[in-house]
C-alpha cells in the first residue's frame, strides 16, 4: 500500500496530453479507513509558492494509472 509520503516531489505525467503536469506537493486522504483519495500537483515553476495555491492541479485517486520511482502517469 502507498504512503502520501512516498508520493512527495514525484514527476507527474498527463497520458491524455503527453505533458508534464508538475510535481506532488500534498495528498489528500481519508483518515478514517487511510485511502488515498486525491493527489495535490503543483504546476511546473510553482513548487515554492503556496502548497494550496489556486494554480495547483488536483488530480483524484482513480485518475491516477502508474505510479513508479520516479515519475506518476495520470489520465487527465
Amino acid at each position: 500500500m502507498a504512503r502520501g509520503i512516498d508520493f512527495k516531489q514525484k514527476e507527474v505525467i498527463s497520458l491524455t496530453e503527453g505533458k508534464i503536469l508538475g510535481f506532488v506537493v500534498d495528498v489528500q486522504a481519508d483518515f478514517n479507513n487511510g485511502e488515498i483519495k486525491e493527489i495535490i500537483v503543483a504546476k511546473p515553476g510553482k513548487m515554492l509558492g503556496n502548497i494550496m495555491g489556486k494554480n495547483n492541479i488536483t488530480i483524484p485517486w482513480n485518475k491516477i494509472k502508474k505510479i513508479g520511482d520516479d515519475v506518476i502517469l495520470v489520465e487527465t
